[in-house]
Order: C-alpha cells, then structure tokens, then sequence
C-alpha cells in the first residue's frame, strides 16, 4: 500500500483538469487522502456556493448549505458511482439543501404600529418599490420558460455573478469553448420572453 504522506506529497492528480481531477481527488479521498479532500473542496466549493446562492439564500445560510453539501459528500464517498460525475452530484445536492434551507427560515416577526412608527424606514418607495417588482415578477416568468439548461447555465453565470467557465463546463458536462456562445443565446431567449410580456432585461 502507497504510504500516505508519499501520496499527499507526490499527488496523482497533478497535472489534471476537469472530471478528470476530481475523479483522481475522489479515488485519494475514498482512501483516507486529506490533501485529495482539500483539494476536491478547493475547486469545488466556488460551484457549491454559486448555486446555493443563485436560489436565493442568504450569505449565512449559503455558508451553512456548503457546509452541509460537503459534509454529506465526504459522508458518502463509497457510495457516489460515477466520481466524473461529482460536479453534476455536487449542484443536485446544493440546490435541493438550499431548498430545504429556504423552507426551514422563521417567519418574520411582525412589528406593532408603535413601534413600526419609531423605526426608520430602510425600505424604497412605495412607487419604485412597485416597478421593480413588477420587473422582478416579468424576469423570473420569463426565466421559468427557459429551457432547464439555459436556467442551470443562467443561474451558474448570471444570477449568482461570473463563475469561472472551467467549473461550469465541467459541472453541465458541455464544451468549455460553447459556455459564452450558449449563455448568450439563452439571454437572447429571455430576451424575446420578456419583450413578449412588453418589458426588458
């Protein structure tokens, strides 16, 4: 049996990129291998908070749902069979933890009418407040018609700021070349989505 720190010190995946690199990491990883593990969580942790944060959550639940995604994958490394398909696996679990996260947040609490009167408020005007929820309500109608891909590479690009187009490709599984001719032809869609509704991006 290779020595651990031989591993650590001389790692097999160097020099890897994509599935590739992660397959090699999870193959380390699944025997012990902590620098696999630091490695996995290095590439992939800006995807896992991308998507976490693209449905919605806040800064301090996002970071409780990355914790909680890599916490559940190292849980099961035996058990995921395609270690190409990490990044695949890696976006499924973020956004269905983000999800659970979302339904698990408390209710507002409501505020009497004296002390609503004592409190500034932080909030926009009524007026501009109502234009741009109604521009919010016309963007996601038109983002829910777009195709699952076109929303999953939106989401991963747009919604959550620039992810690096590497770890997008890899994660969608489509040639990294075909990231910003694909994304720009899913903005044109919703484009002709929202310009339909009588509005624009």
């Amino acid at each position: 049996m290779t020595d651990a720190r031989t591993a650590e010190a001389d790692p097999s995946w160097e020099g890897l990129r994509g599935h590739e690199l992660y397959a090699a990491c999870m193959h380390q990883a699944r025997a012990g291998n902590r620098a696999a593990m630091n490695r996995l969580v290095k590439e992939l942790t800006p995807l896992v908070w991308q998507v976490a944060r693209g449905n919605g959550l806040d800064r301090h639940t996002a970071e409780d749902v990355v914790q909680t995604v890599w916490l559940a994958l190292f849980r099961h490394l035996d058990q995921l069979a395609d270690p190409k398909a990490l990044a695949a696996w890696l976006i499924t679990t973020s956004r269905r933890e983000a999800q659970r996260a979302a339904r698990r947040k408390p209710a507002p609490v409501p505020l009497t009418e004296e002390l609503a009167e004592t409190v500034p408020s932080a909030q926009p005007a009524p007026d501009a407040e109502a234009v741009r929820a109604d521009r919010d309500r016309r963007l996601w109608r038109a983002f829910a018609q777009l195709p699952q891909r076109c929303q999953e590479l939106l989401r991963l690009t747009v919604l959550s700021g620039r992810a690096e187009y590497r770890l997008v490709a890899d994660a969608l599984r489509i040639p990294h070349g075909s990231i910003g001719p694909t994304r720009g032809r899913c903005l044109q869609r919703m484009r002709g989505l929202l310009e339909a509704q009588g509005g624009s991006v």
